[in-house]
């Protein structure tokens, strides 16, 4: 990615709600392509060796590692300063968590500095379309989580299934050791919704039927022998979402 940023003209900023949610869709679709199908590439642009860099999502839905703008007051809110110089001394699920929410408060700040001018109640129909997305940390988890089911389809559904003989989504602990290894691959890239923890296939961990986000057991307070007692397994998540729709 290139290494310079001009700020946008003035003439060509969004001024409405549609135009401003559009501009944080664009951004928000960069950024999630950044931290997902081309996360290698992210990964490799931040070299800790390098100046103080920036993750920008632009409104094009395209994404750039750069310098921060030299102008100050910048033209725009900055995104988090110098994530590259963390990226080695982190484990790297936990580093592009880290950038993730990062981004996530930078797409709002954006979005509400363009809105600044607009009424209250234009702001608000602004975050509830911006609300209608899941942000860019939901999107990481929930992307890496679908491509570690999707590529390695054959075993987890036996393994579910012989856990599952009451439709829990519970993974049991203690597996074969021949198993294990091949576990730990099939969901190498999937991440507790609580601490956001690596799979390994010598913790318990179990998956919401309503989300479909996977938990360590211990994060949720759920032993293997509730597990087996349970039919339909809802996170505390989304059991406190419907309790206050209720």
């Amino acid at each position: 990615m290139e290494m310079a940023r001009a700020p946008a003209p003035a003439s060509s900023r969004p001024r409405t709600v549609e135009a401003i949610y559009k501009d944080f869709a664009g951004r928000r679709d960069g950024l999630v392509r950044a931290l997902t199908s081309d996360v290698d590439d992210f990964y490799d642009f931040c070299d800790p060796e390098k100046e103080n860099l920036c993750l920008y999502g632009n409104a094009d839905g395209s994404w750039e590692v750069s310098l921060p703008a030299e102008e100050v007051p910048p033209e725009l809110p900055e995104p988090a300063l110098g994530i590259n110089f963390a990226r080695n001394g982190m484990h790297r699920r936990d580093w592009l968590s880290l950038v993730a929410v990062h981004s996530d408060s930078w797409l709002l700040s954006v979005a509400f500095f363009f809105a600044a001018p607009l009424s209250a109640n234009e702001r608000k129909r602004l975050f509830s379309l911006i609300n209608d997305h899941p942000n860019v940390y939901e999107s990481m988890v929930a992307r890496k989580h679908s491509s570690g089911k999707s590529r390695h389809s054959s075993k987890p559904k036996p393994r579910r299934e012989d856990v599952h003989a009451k439709n829990s989504r519970a993974v049991a602990r203690g597996a074969e050791e021949d198993d294990d290894d091949d576990e730990d691959e099939e969901h190498s890239e999937t991440f507790c919704g609580t601490c956001g923890g690596i799979y390994s296939a010598s913790e318990f961990w179990i998956g919401c039927d309503i989300c479909e986000r996977w938990f360590h057991g211990k994060c949720v307070r759920i032993t293997p022998a509730k597990a087996e007692h349970i039919k339909h397994y809802k996170c505390p998540n989304c059991s406190s979402s419907k309790k206050i729709r209720q």
